[in-house]
């Protein structure tokens, strides 16, 4: 199986965070993107640890679960890793090899790079285009992960019934539904932005230069702390407590004594990744800082992140501009948005 793939039939995008399964499946009218279905469906707690599978069962179940509820007929899917379980390298070719002259190239070359033996992971690679340095030669993508990590994904996908025919990388997925919302943002295409995503456990940060990725870190920080901070307050389960923090109901303090330190925690965090961004590289800004995940979605936090980091901030909505099939409903899809990102990313390669 390949990691990047190459052009399929129609794809459910299947994302598998340590929380939640979120599906998205994506037709085309004309030029335009339209959402055909979806759904997000929790997973038990302990199924996906530090985006590590470690209840295969459950996360099929699940799998099925969200299958069910997004009502899509289609069967064919794109999945993706975590980046922390990949490796990713652009070498420099030459411009005339063929395919396979090509994959012999960067056969030869992936073992300086690749700290595993070769015949336990999985590789792939990608043309990006001519170097900038000289017309004769082209960047090429190289892309490994363990095959461990691939094959937990795909087992789960089939024992749901679908057929993977994507692995992809969940940060190249991120830049890939990017090109979606970069037009709704008020700065130039070619500006440093800062794409953070703030799910249950992980924050990850991605910079993206002109539209494509110079930098990725991922830290130990998420809503889970938060769903956590509830059941401890208020005496809930994990269940009952991710279900108050949803839809509400908790008592008249929730805001000032637990919600807000909590937003504030997530500026400082914010903050604290874009720090190590500047320390290790040239630059000592971003022009626009783009918020996505779950916890993207809190009222106010947008305003909060813009304060600490002195930086506009905006939250992710790739569907801004897509059509809507009409069993789904507009305004959940727009609460959902910002957590289906990656999803909508390997949706999108369908498209490819």
């Amino acid at each position: 199986m390949a990691l990047l793939g190459k052009k399929p039939t129609r794809l459910i995008g299947v994302d598998i965070s340590s929380t939640a399964v979120k599906l998205l499946e994506l037709g085309k009218q004309d030029t335009r993107y339209k959402v055909l279905a979806y759904a997000v469906e929790p997973l038990p707690p302990n199924a996906v640890v530090e985006k590590s599978i470690a209840n295969p069962e459950a996360v099929a179940d699940t799998i099925r679960s969200a299958l069910k509820r997004a009502q899509t007929k289609t069967k064919t899917a794109a999945v993706a890793v975590p980046g922390s379980a990949a490796i990713s390298k652009t070498l420099i070719l030459p411009a005339d090899l063929s395919d396979e002259e090509m994959e012999a190239q960067i056969e030869l070359q992936a073992d300086q790079y690749i700290p595993y033996p070769l015949d336990e992971v999985n590789t792939d690679f990608q043309v990006i285009g001519p170097a900038a340095t000289n017309p004769n030669e082209v960047e090429v993508l190289l892309v490994a992960s363990r095959s461990e990590n691939v094959e937990a994904r795909l087992d789960c996908i089939s024992s749901a019934g679908l057929t993977a025919k994507i692995v992809d990388v969940e940060s190249y997925a991120m830049e890939t539904a990017f090109e979606l919302v970069a037009p709704t943002l008020p700065c130039p295409p070619d500006s440093t932005l800062a794409l953070i995503d703030v799910g249950a456990t992980m924050t990850t940060l991605t910079v993206l230069e002109e539209g494509r990725i110079v930098y990725t870190r991922e830290q130990v920080f998420g809503g889970k702390q938060l769903t956590e901070e509830i059941m401890r307050r208020y005496g809930l389960s994990y269940e009952e407590a991710g279900r108050a923090k949803r839809q509400g109901g908790l008592p008249d303090n929730y805001e000032e004594e637990v919600l807000e330190p909590f937003k504030e925690a997530m500026g400082q965090q914010v903050s604290r990744s874009l720090q190590f961004f500047f320390g290790a590289s040239q630059h000592n800004a971003v022009e626009h800082i783009v918020l996505c995940g779950g916890c993207a979605s809190i009222p106010g936090i947008t305003e909060i992140i813009a304060e600490r980091t002195g930086t506009e901030t905006s939250t992710a909505n790739p569907f801004n501009d897509m059509a809507v099939a009409s069993r789904i409903r507009p305004q959940m899809l727009a609460e959902d948005a910002p957590a289906l990102m990656i999803a909508c990313g390997l949706a999108m390669r369908s498209f490819d």
